[in-house]
């Protein structure tokens, strides 16, 4: 785990579709994690971070 995917996870609980934008563009990742973060915030957390992680 490097200090990018650190700073990637800091990204992703603070604004989660950011975190995700920032590694995916617009792509499906991105638009799943929005939505996801529209629902509920802490369900684009763990999407984001689960996403990351990968």
């Amino acid at each position: 785990m490097g200090t990018t995917t650190f700073i990637d996870i800091i990204v992703a609980i603070l604004l989660p579709p950011l975190g995700v934008f920032l590694k995916f563009s617009c792509g499906v990742e991105f638009w799943i994690c929005f939505l996801l973060t529209l629902f509920g915030y802490i369900t684009g957390i763990i999407y984001a971070i689960y996403i990351l992680t990968q």
